[in-house]
């Protein structure tokens, strides 16, 4: 059936083949891995070698992140795997609980982090090799820009949940890495006692914010929150491209890791023969799967001005004029 072709954005849920998906985020995570493992063993010798408590949380976070990003390496591969018999949904969601473990993962960092630097507010220690602890803070800042920019690249691309949830440690870090090397300084070559952890507590305050825009991220995909308003319109514009589409209603979505789910239903003549009327499902559902190709479609027909209401109402949540065509 002719119609004209929607344009294919790029990013975001279901817009991206699965296989494809997994390719862009696959790279991601393994440089998010790899660059994790390196900050932690040259955390790990600079703060051996300096006794920096701003240093010691920088290197905790380093190490959740590791943790982190390797739930993500895992949870990534998993979600763009094929529906199977006892997942007929697909396995999108890992990602979104990925993504909720690594906001626990920035929590524990955050608490454990201020607990200890309220412990070296009390009594104050000396930072030996300073100018090593700020090398190696600057080859940590170095790498998580570098990081970060692949991350937001794949984001821009997949849309991925958990591959967000990831970036927002290594921003939280790009940050906290800054005032690390600036805490470190000041103890080390101002002689300003409690710099460091001062530093250390602030950097803790700002990954429990971190963790809390994670958690909410990764809670709205469990939850199977809408998808934005403007994603809802235009699978109603590319549905009613069809002239013999008479309305939509009763459309709900949802994001599952780089899969999305749509389900509506569709206002047809009711004199058409029921095949038809498949004819013209197929063709819309055809419609949608050039702009989301990762899409799981249920479409139902409703014979225009004779449907009676079915349904259970539980799921009647959306009262939109726009979502009633009738």
């Amino acid at each position: 059936m002719p119609h004209d072709a929607p344009h294919h954005d790029a990013g975001g849920p279901g817009k991206l083949d699965p296989a494809d998906a997994r390719k862009i985020t696959g790279a991601a995570t393994t440089l998010s891995v790899g660059i994790a493992l390196t900050l932690v063993a040259a955390k790990l010798a600079a703060w051996i070698a300096s006794g920096s408590i701003a240093l010691l949380a920088s290197l905790a976070d380093s190490a959740l992140d590791l943790a982190a990003s390797l739930t993500t390496f895992f949870a990534v591969r998993y979600a763009a795997s094929p529906a199977d018999r006892e997942h007929r949904f697909g396995h999108g969601k890992a990602e979104a609980f990925a993504s909720f473990l690594q906001a626990l993962f920035i929590a524990v960092s955050a608490g454990w982090l201020m607990w200890e630097a309220g412990q070296r507010l009390i009594d104050p220690e000396p930072i030996r090799h300073g100018g090593w602890a700020i090398g190696v803070m600057v080859l940590s800042i170095v790498l998580t820009a570098l990081l970060i920019w692949a991350q937001s690249r794949a984001i821009a691309k997949t849309g991925s949940v958990a591959v967000t949830g990831d970036r927002a440690h290594y921003v939280a870090d790009l940050a906290s890495n800054l005032a690390v090397m600036a805490g470190i300084a000041l103890t080390a070559f101002f002689a300003v006692g409690r710099a460091d952890p001062a530093i250390a507590i602030a950097v803790a305050l700002w990954l429990f914010w971190s963790a809390w825009g994670v958690a909410k991220g990764a809670l709205d995909h469990l939850l199977d929150h809408e998808l934005p308003d403007e994603e809802r319109d235009r699978i109603r514009e590319i549905a009613l491209q069809d002239p013999k589409m008479l309305g939509v209603h009763q459309l709900r979505t949802r994001a599952a890791g780089p899969l999305v789910h749509i389900q509506f239903h569709a206002d047809l003549n009711p004199e058409l023969t029921l095949d038809s009327a498949h004819q013209i499902l197929v063709a819309c559902e055809r419609r949608l799967m050039e702009v989301y190709p990762a899409a799981d479609i249920i479409i139902h027909p409703d014979p225009k001005g004779r449907a009676e209401p079915h349904g259970s109402d539980f799921f009647r949540a959306d009262h939109d004029a726009a979502d009633e065509s009738a």
